[in-house]
């Protein structure tokens, strides 16, 4: 196969990295842009060879290459935007234990289920235990 054959190949896998970002399908194209240049060198050998260099090269760098990168951009730690949990909150209305109601939290209004076994009066601070959704579930600050 000619060399600009495997470097176009290895440049439309890193433009589907790019629009993938799962760090998997680059190194495909890292391992065509190196058959590329070995081809265009000289040393490619018949078509088996060539695809041959091309799959091991590009299973070593996915195996030994890929954890190295996920590492240093730390594309393999979770990342939590935001926690609710433990955050104060404000009932707006009076909220009754197990009842559905309004409370305030960093400048919006949230829906509210009260888990306490007293009722929330209006103004009363509270708690956050657990966020569903677009629901935040408290109980009145001791």
């Amino acid at each position: 196969m000619a060399w600009w054959i495997w470097v176009l190949a290895g440049f439309a896998l890193l433009a589907i990295e790019m629009a993938s970002t799962t760090m998997h399908v680059g190194f495909f194209g890292l391992g065509a842009l190196i058959e590329g240049l070995i081809v265009g060198l000289g040393f490619g050998g018949v078509l088996w060879v060539q695809i041959l260099t091309f799959t091991l090269v590009s299973l070593v760098a996915l195996f030994f290459i890929r954890p190295i990168v996920m590492k240093k951009l730390r594309l393999n730690e979770t990342k939590y935007v935001d926690s609710f949990v433990g955050e104060s909150a404000v009932a707006i209305d009076a909220i009754g234990p197990g009842v559905t109601g309004k409370a305030e939290m960093r400048g919006s209004t949230w829906t509210a289920v009260n888990l306490g076994s007293s009722p929330l009066v209006a103004g009363q601070r509270a708690r956050v235990e657990r966020v569903d959704g677009l629901t935040i579930h408290i109980r009145a600050e001791q």
